[in-house]
């Protein structure tokens, strides 16, 4: 289970909350406006209104047309930003070992991607890889349907590894209308009609004065997304049976194993599942990688998994993004958070050979045969039996060899998909609407690019 004792996002996200902004590192603490273009090369704005509105950043021509300042685009097989000569050096204190330190940095803000769906949420993602000695920063300023604009809002301090700056989401960042909790950026009170209508998105990155080391990103994006509150969702009908042959790995048999991060493995669901579809993708780690594992452990890539996924705010392993960025740090292979809207979109992606991750919260008795209750729980969706029920690989399992589960059609579609639900004391508290992470190759196959187009992801 994922911190099964503490309220979702969304339980949280649905509270009124005042909170002082948190200043941003370097640069974006000056807030240099940079003059708004409306970008137009969203294709999926010419598609029938979703209640999910997916953007990302990710060809050569894209990290052409942004602002940059100290940073430039790289051309070749898999498009890209990098540091060029930069544009100054900030100091950055790191709140998670009280280390302050200069680094030389570079801008990239996109043109402003103007929301198909008027959201209530947006969470940002982003693929990247960052050598010793480098990290970066992501931001997102939305414009409100009110005319006004919220700050610059951090999305997440990242670098793959964990010896130059601890990894990390920023707390207490809220303008009064809308407030950063963990991953996602959420409007205060939907039911005013508020709507993040459009954004900006900022990368900053980052390296030791003098070095010759830059991240390198890939990939940028944002879901914005407006899922209707509902306690039940339509049944889909069932359209594929298909099971893809997906590693399985059970998150229990690390129970106690470096408590460190979030009490070990009991609470490594995202972890787990994550690195179950990496490997699926072809994705090893080296005994190189591996060697700081205790050797009595078994499967150590999941404890690997765990490491570098792990959000020092958060103090846990189930930062959406964070996984996402994780798996991109794999050759070839790319890491995204979206919502899907029914199990159809599932058996699209199965039937093109991704799998998904997906997230959900239910009560015991909600799931025949899982065996347990969550307030959040990540697993994998590998396929669907003749009579549409879901195969899923439940890290939650006793074991490797019962990972493989099948649970009810309409139950699972349900749990996942739902904004709303009672808990065991009876109170209304929310589920995650159909949140997903989607990890996928770099250069898609054509039948994987139509899926995924299929679903809202660009490639």
């Amino acid at each position: 289970m994922s911190r099964a004792e503490q309220p979702s996002r969304r339980t949280v996200l649905a509270a009124a909350v005042a909170a002082a902004v948190t200043a941003s590192a370097g640069p974006a603490a000056a807030d240099t406006e940079i003059p708004m273009t409306t970008d137009t090369a969203d294709p999926a704005r010419a598609v029938p209104a979703r209640t999910v509105d997916n953007r990302a950043w990710v060809s050569y021509d894209d990290w052409q047309g942004g602002t940059a300042r100290g940073t430039r685009a790289v051309a070749g097989a898999r498009p890209g930003l990098v540091i060029a000569k930069p544009a100054g050096t900030a100091d950055y204190r790191d709140p998670h070992t009280g280390t302050t330190a200069s680094w030389e940095y570079g801008t990239w803000t996109s043109a402003v991607h103007r929301l198909a769906v008027p959201a209530t949420e947006a969470i940002v993602s982003w693929n990247a890889r960052t050598p010793a000695g480098t990290w970066i920063q992501a931001e997102l300023k939305a414009t409100y349907t009110d005319g006004t604009s919220s700050p610059w809002y951090v999305m997440g301090r990242w670098a793959s590894g964990d010896k130059d700056i601890k990894r990390t989401s920023v707390d207490d960042q809220s303008d009064g209308k809308s407030t950063v909790w963990t991953d996602t950026l959420a409007v205060d009170d939907p039911a005013t009609g508020l709507r993040l209508a459009s954004y900006r998105l900022r990368l900053t990155l980052y390296r030791k004065p003098g070095g010759k080391a830059t991240p390198t990103v890939w990939r940028l994006g944002a879901m914005g997304s407006d899922v209707p509150d509902r306690f039940t969702v339509p049944a889909s009908a069932p359209g594929l049976a298909k099971e893809l042959s997906v590693p399985r790995y059970s998150q229990e048999i690390h129970k106690g194993q470096y408590p460190e991060y979030d009490n070990g493995g009991e609470a490594w669901c995202s972890p787990t599942s994550s690195q179950m579809i990496v490997e699926y993708w072809g994705g090893r780690l080296t005994p190189e990688q591996l060697a700081w594992v205790d050797p009595s452990f078994a499967d150590p890539q999941v404890c690997h998994a765990a490491r570098f996924t792990y959000d020092h705010q958060y103090a846990g392993c189930g930062n959406w993004p964070f996984n996402a960025a994780y798996a991109a740090t794999f050759k070839d292979l790319q890491g995204v958070v979206t919502r899907l809207g029914s199990l159809t979109d599932l058996e699209t992606l199965i039937a093109a050979g991704i799998p998904a991750i997906t997230s959900q919260s239910f009560l015991k008795e909600e799931l025949t045969g899982a065996g347990y209750g969550t307030a959040g729980h990540l697993m994998t969706v590998i396929g669907f039996t003749a009579g549409g029920d879901v195969i899923a690989n439940d890290p939650a399992s006793a074991s490797n060899e019962a990972v493989r589960r099948v649970y009810r059609r309409r139950e699972w579609e349900n749990i996942w998909l739902r904004t709303k639900r009672y808990n065991a004391s009876g109170k209304v508290v929310s589920g995650t609407g159909g949140v997903c992470y989607l990890y996928f190759p770099a250069r898609p196959t054509a039948a994987q690019r139509r899926a995924l187009t299929a679903v809202g992801v660009r490639v």
